[in-house]
């Protein structure tokens, strides 16, 4: 086990462990595309089964020619291959009436590391790959072995992806994020998966792989570490950038290192990791096997035959996937409803040299600080026309100090100046790349443009661009920051102005030519709301796939798959939205959030008196007090009527003996309440408060 001290501390480095945990590089024993290398040793035993009736009796059945049939040995307790085979009951263990089925089989492929399952006596079964005709050599049958694919979050709504695989007693969990909340969730700052299940089953869980750092895939890392331990994998990135949250949050992790090419057997998980384009550098998808199915999941992705930084995905070993058989698809489903192919990000960097080379004045960029491709085209771009760059915001700093420590970002020292020191930079030489392009209220370019920024002030003539889209539910928040740039008489470019952002997401005719290169036998979308996981289901059918084998899930429904069929089931773990405020508590509940809404609607309405319980009389009062709800000068009649409201139903009830005080309270809430609508035709959040004399 190798630890990368230089900038991971603890976090330990997978590739070549030969305990524990294991990881093959893609280069051992086989060429780019996963074929086994000619050299590989080779076996006479493989051959093919002919196919029989599996109602005939034993003694029956044709066996292999030169073969007698012999009653197998006492088998290990721990298979190491799992095979599915029918078995003689109405129905099997998934709830399925069964069907007349040739018996399926698993061969191994040492060199590619998988499980390939072939129905017997096809003429498409292997030779040659070390094992005799029966899977690999001590292998146990298991009978109608399945997985679950369990999504806790990324389903139905953008954000908090969460994936969870379950085989046997073992779980591998896909990435763990969080989203933003909406405009009702008052108070809140972000919202976070629901933990329950993976809490309940700690101790089966292998690992949690993240497919790449953008916050809807890590930004729950740090809420599940600190409530159980379990080892994270992942690129060199996403590792980086969830060691700078758990730094936040001053907790600490299993961190390890994976990259593209590597292959991890965690328990009877075989994850081989492949290459993907994407809005972030070191982004992956996964090929997850087990002996029950074979599991593709992209990931977020787009197709870019001509990325920045000159790492395309590897088609060829795609196809090579596809070709060899993959039972089910995750695709990403983000721009599901949209035609076409996604622009490469190259289209972007020729839109910017455009401007840089017609701008005489200061440029100020704003994009997304986890875009590390494009903050490198605008680092070349400065460099390229003579400028200097700073960079303002915290989020901008920490991922551009990460980067450039890991070799993403590469630029002559002389081209970075501090923010601070940019005050005799003349304007033509200087671009400041900042956050802010989702019109965050607190961000640095929203502080620029309402003139708070400490460092920058605009100035007549400066350029301003905001190299990105708005996010569903920023667009308010973008139009006002883009307003008060044009009041500040700035020019100000835009995405309605010029090609200055892509998408990082795989339009229609991208996930078209995914498809067409894994060719699974079912499908399931993710990462999307509704219309988006509707429109790709769509889209598998218009490729040819039948209606019955796409199968549309809720966060916490249940996909159990194994090589023959799959089946859903809904609302099996909880999947709630767990809210977290500012104290990180993660128990905001929906009453919580109902009374914050209350008092944003109506406000609130304190009833005070002093109450001698004893002699059943009302000593003083009683008061009100409201706050939100009305101006009290301008509503004294209502205020009035209210007070008596409240005083003749505390004397009703103290009359007929309530000295309950939880009763007492009750009663004159919902009589106040009453009241108050009937006026008002509105509902305040109602406190009736006694002193006790």
């Amino acid at each position: 086990m190798e630890t990368f001290n230089n900038f991971y501390g603890q976090a330990k480095v997978s590739p070549g462990e030969k305990n524990g945990v294991k990881t093959t590089s893609s280069g051992k024993n086989r060429n780019s595309s996963g074929r086994r290398h000619p050299s590989a040793r080779k076996s006479s035993s493989g051959g093919n089964r002919n196919e029989h009736d599996n109602s005939a009796p034993k003694s029956s059945r044709p066996s292999r020619k030169g073969h007698t049939p012999q009653k197998r040995p006492h088998e290990p307790a721990e298979p190491s291959v799992r095979m599915s085979q029918p078995i003689n009951s109405e129905y099997d263990s998934l709830g399925f009436q069964k069907r007349d089925q040739s018996v399926m089989r698993s061969s191994f492929n040492r060199s590619a590391g998988y499980y390939k399952a072939e129905r017997s006596g096809s003429s498409k079964a292997k030779r040659g790959t070390g094992q005799n005709s029966k899977g690999p050599r001590n292998a146990k049958v298991y009978r109608n072995e399945s997985m679950k694919i369990i999504p806790i979050g990324g389903l139905n709504e953008i954000g908090k992806n969460m994936t969870v695989l379950e085989y046997r007693d073992q779980i591998l969990v896909i990435d763990c994020g969080m989203s933003f909340p909406d405009d009702d969730m008052f108070g809140i700052d972000v919202v976070i998966p629901d933990f329950t299940y993976l809490i309940e089953n700690k101790d089966k869980i292998r690992g949690v792989v993240i497919t790449h750092g953008h916050e809807d895939h890590i930004g729950g890392v740090p809420y599940l570490l600190n409530q159980i331990q379990v080892p994270i994998y992942g690129t060199a990135l996403s590792i980086g950038l969830i060691r700078n949250k758990l730094d936040e949050h001053g907790l600490k992790g299993d961190l390890r290192l994976i990259h593209a090419g590597d292959t991890l057997h965690l328990g009877d998980f075989t994850v081989r990791i492949y290459r993907t384009t994407h809005s972030i550098a070191d982004s992956i998808c996964l090929c997850v096997d087990t002996p029950a199915a074979r599991i593709f999941h992209t990931g977020d992705f787009k197709i870019d035959y001509t990325p920045v930084d000159g790492e395309p995905i590897d088609f060829a070993a795609l196809a090579e996937l596809g070709k060899s058989g993959v039972d089910i698809l995750l695709a990403d489903s983000t721009n599901a409803t949209r035609k076409g192919f996604t622009p490469s990000e190259r289209m972007v960097r020729e839109t910017l040299d455009n401007i840089f080379r017609d701008v005489e004045k200061r440029i100020i960029i704003a994009t997304f600080s986890s875009n590390v491709h494009r903050v490198q085209s605008i680092i070349d771009l400065s460099v390229k026309y003579g400028r200097k760059f700073t960079v303002s915001g915290r989020s901008m700093e920490n991922v551009m100090s990460l980067a450039t420590e890991l070799g993403y970002l590469k630029y002559p020292k002389n081209s970075f100046v501090e923010l601070s020191k940019t005050k005799n930079i003349p304007d033509n030489e200087l671009t400041i790349i900042t956050t802010g392009s989702q019109g965050e209220p607190l961000s640095a370019l929203a502080r620029m443009a309402a003139g708070e920024h400490r460092n920058v002030k605009l100035k007549k003539g400066d350029t301003v661009i905001l190299s990105s889209s708005p996010v569903p539910g920023n667009e308010k928040s973008v139009s006002n920051v883009v307003n008060k740039l044009f009041e500040k008489e700035v020019n100000v470019i835009y995405k309605d102005v010029a090609d200055i952002h892509v998408s990082g997401h795989a339009c229609q005719e991208d996930l078209k030519l995914m498809h067409s290169l894994i060719r699974p036998k079912y499908f399931m979308p993710v990462h999307g709301e509704p219309r988006h996981l509707i429109m790709h289901a769509k889209l598998a059918e218009e490729l040819g796939m039948k209606k019955d084998d796409i199968f549309i899930l809720n966060n916490g429904d249940q996909l159990t798959i194994d090589k023959r069929r799959a089946i859903k089931f809904k609302n099996v773990v909880p999947a709630e939205d767990i809210m977290v405020d500012s104290f990180g508590s993660g128990d905001v509940g929906s009453a919580v959030l109902k009374d914050r809404r209350l008092l944003s609607e109506s406000g609130m309405l304190l009833a005070v008196a002093a109450v001698d319980r004893k002699n059943g009389i009302i000593v003083s009062g009683p008061e009100i007090v409201t706050r939100g709800f009305v101006y009290v000068k301008d509503n004294e009649e209502l205020i009035n009527g209210a007070k008596k409201q409240f005083r003749h139903s505390l004397e009703k009830n103290l009359k007929n003996g309530v000295k309950d005080w939880k009763v007492l309270k009750s009663n004159v809430h919902d009589d106040l309440r009453n009241y108050i609508f009937m006026k008002t035709r509105k509902s305040p959040l109602i406190f009736p408060v006694f002193l006790d004399v």
